[in-house]
């Protein structure tokens, strides 16, 4: 349950899109390190007493390591100019039923612009659609396909298997003038687009964005209890058939590590193995980068042989990449790991971005 604790803001550390870093003084003399959403919550300043949740940050869990601002109780945040009465600025409403739903215009809903579109949109025309497990392939993912195809309008769709607010990646702030744009799906919110389902998510980076090629992971903050079912990222199977459904190609981003200490993780983690294994009915592009490490490449193949009576296991060459990713705008770590010290997970993300610029032609 939420442990709540109530602080003075003393210090704002940094802002970046949707984003306040705050540091927090309690009455007991601790100092807390909080995020505060100003679309949600108002915009902090040092002197206002704050009421945070700090559950996750007290148990050590999450990416971030924050402690959440909840409201600013004594400077309370204006109402949004819209009427509240009336669905003309949107009705979809998301982190449904919880303290701090925000109320949104989706998409495809009838106050938007882009309704009439969306309404007909039936198909991805085959557009490439990158599926990953984790948040922190994204990058990787981008550097892949900018490597080959600079001008390609990439559009990335973030789940809501993580961080819920699109403004709690920094990544992803760092990304926004390589992206034609953040559709959020699901209960994520704070894209450039607000979509209710995957499905319609997609359809608005094709029609809407323009997008050559999406990418679709979950935000920050994987969710796995170690067990074969348990994880968020089982949800990339579920875009998988979403892809194929809507007459793109899908393109499967393999989580390939030989750093990760964790057994069930090395090699290709057990992840991608049900994901695309046991849950993606439609059939997928696995991508394996050339020139992993003899050993690894063994692993690789052995776990991926049964997979292939689905899927189509692709090599793809590196040459290139690796300096695309060291170029990458934004710095590349994977629970907690960057890229020297676990460069076949991120060359594995860059070589499935490579092979989707190839289908995007």
């Amino acid at each position: 349950m939420v442990r709540w604790r109530s602080g003075t803001v003393t210090a704002v550390r940094r802002r970046w899109a949707g984003a306040t870093e705050l540091d927090v003084d309690l009455p007991d003399g601790a100092r807390l390190r909080a995020l505060a959403y100003p679309a949600l919550v108002g915009d902090p300043e040092p002197g206002d007493r704050v009421l945070l949740n700090a559950g996750a940050l007290l148990m050590g869990l999450g990416t971030g390591g924050y402690a959440l601002v909840v409201a600013l109780p004594d400077r309370l945040p204006p109402d949004p100019p819209q009427a509240a009465d009336t669905r003309d600025a949107g009705h979809l409403v998301k982190a449904r039923y919880t303290p701090l739903q925000p109320i949104l215009l989706g998409v495809d809903e009838e106050a938007s612009p882009h309704h009439e579109l969306l309404a007909a949109a039936e198909s991805l025309d085959g557009m490439p659609v990158v599926t990953a497990d984790l948040h922190s392939a994204l990058p990787a993912v981008l550097a892949g396909i900018h490597a080959d195809a600079p001008d390609a309008r990439v559009a990335y769709l973030l789940t809501d298997g993580g961080a819920l607010p699109a403004w709690f990646s920094r990544t992803l702030a760092g990304l926004a003038d390589r992206l034609a744009g953040t559709v959020s799906v699901g209960q994520a919110f704070g894209g450039d687009l607000e979509a209710s389902t995957l499905h319609s998510g997609l359809l608005a980076a094709r029609h809407v964005l323009h997008a050559d090629i999406a990418v679709v992971a979950q935000g920050p903050g994987n969710l796995g209890t170690g067990t074969r079912w348990g994880f968020s990222g089982v949800a990339v199977g579920e875009a998988i058939n979403a892809v194929a459904t809507l007459g793109g190609q899908p393109v499967g981003s393999l989580r390939i590590s030989d750093a990760d200490p964790r057994p069930r993780h090395r090699g290709v983690s057990h992840h991608s193995l049900t994901a695309y294994g046991r849950v993606a009915l439609a059939p997928a592009d696995l991508v394996v980068p050339d020139g992993l490490a003899s050993g690894l490449a063994a692993d690789v193949a052995a776990a991926l042989a049964p997979l292939a009576e689905r899927h189509r296991v692709v090599a793809v060459p590196t040459d290139g990449l690796d300096a695309a990713l060291r170029a990458s705008p934004v710095g590349l770590s994977t629970m907690g790991r960057g890229l020297d010290a676990d460069h076949a997970y991120f060359l594995a993300a860059a070589a499935a971005g490579r092979y989707a610029a190839t289908l995007a032609g």
